[in-house]
C-alpha cells in the first residue's frame, strides 16, 4: 500500500542515491516498486508557486529543444547503471522518454521509465510511468487547470487515485530515479529573471506534491568542462545541475551521496 504522505510535514521527491548507497536494496516506504534518494520538499499544495511566471510562458516559443542520449549513473566511482533519455516534438506539444536500470548492493536491479506529454512552454499535460523493484507498479498523471489526476496500479485489487489541486498548471513532474527530468526542469527556469526561483513539483510514483528552489550559480568548472550551473535545493538535499551552452543536461551531482549523473 502507498503510504499517505501528503499530510505529513515533510514530504519526499525523486532519485536514486540513498537506495544505492546505504546497503541492501529495499522498496520504497511510499511506492512498493519505486526506490530512490529522497529530496525532502515541503509546503502544502495551497502555497506552492511557479517558478516561472504564468504570463511569461503564455506568450513564449517552446522553452524545449530536441535531445536524445545515455546518462551513466555512478555512486562513489563505480558506474551502478543508465538512463536511455530523449526529447522531441509531437504535434503542438513535447514528448519526454526516459528509461533507467540501475544495480544495488547485492545484484538488486532497479528500472523505471516514464513519458511525460509537455506543452511548449513546460507546462505537464499527461504522464506514464513503470518502476519496478522487487515488485512492479505502474501509473498515469492527469494534468488539467491545475489539477494533477493521479493513479498508481500496484497489483492490488483496484488501482490507487488522488487529485492534487495546484495554484498553477506549470508543475515540475520529477519522478523517482528519471534523471533526466532535471533537465527538463533546467527549462523552466526562467535564465532571465535569474535568482532563486521556486518550483511546484509532483512525483507520480509516491503520489505527494511539493516544491524545490532552483537558483542560478553562474559558470562552474565541473570534472572535465566548463558549464552553467544550477543549484537545485530542498531543507535536506542540495544537487546541481550542470548545462552545456545549449543548455542541454551534461551532467548532474549530488555532493552528499558522492553520486554523479554524466552524460555519455
Amino acid at each position: 500500500m502507498i503510504r499517505d504522505t501528503f499530510r505529513s510535514a515533510r514530504i519526499f521527491a525523486a532519485a536514486l542515491f540513498l537506495s544505492l548507497t546505504a546497503g541492501p536494496f529495499a522498496a520504497s516506504p511510499a511506492a512498493p516498486g519505486s526506490a530512490g534518494f529522497r529530496l525532502w520538499i515541503s509546503a502544502p499544495p495551497s502555497t506552492l508557486v511557479s517558478g516561472a511566471s504564468a504570463a511569461k510562458l503564455a506568450g513564449a516559443a517552446s522553452v524545449f529543444s530536441s535531445d536524445k542520449g545515455k546518462l551513466r549513473i555512478v555512486i562513489k566511482g563505480q558506474i551502478v547503471g543508465a538512463e536511455d533519455f530523449e526529447i522531441s516534438p509531437s504535434g503542438d506539444a513535447w514528448i519526454e522518454r526516459s528509461s533507467m536500470s540501475a544495480h544495488a548492493p547485492g545484484g538488486a536491479e532497479i528500472k523505471a521509465a516514464g513519458e511525460l506529454r509537455l506543452s511548449g512552454d513546460g507546462t505537464p499535460i499527461h504522464y506514464d510511468w513503470s518502476a519496478q523493484a522487487q515488485k512492479k507498479a505502474t501509473g498515469s498523471v492527469e494534468f488539467e487547470n491545475g489539477t494533477a489526476k493521479c493513479i498508481a496500479d500496484l497489483g492490488a485489487a483496484s488501482p490507487m487515485r488522488k487529485d492534487f489541486t495546484f495554484t498553477t498548471p506549470h508543475v515540475a513532474v520529477i519522478d523517482n530515479n528519471l534523471y533526466y527530468q532535471f533537465g527538463v526542469l533546467a527549462r523552466l527556469y526562467d535564465w532571465q529573471a535569474g535568482g532563486k526561483q521556486t518550483f511546484s513539483v509532483l512525483i507520480p510514483q509516491d503520489m505527494v506534491p511539493g516544491s524545490i528552489n532552483v537558483e542560478s550559480l553562474g559558470a562552474q568548472q565541473s570534472g572535465s568542462g566548463s558549464y552553467e550551473a544550477l543549484r537545485v535545493s530542498s531543507p535536506d538535499l542540495e544537487i546541481k545541475i550542470f548545462l552545456d551552452g545549449n543548455r542541454r543536461l551534461m551532467r548532474i551531482e549530488v555532493p552528499s551521496s558522492d553520486a554523479v549523473i554524466e552524460r555519455q
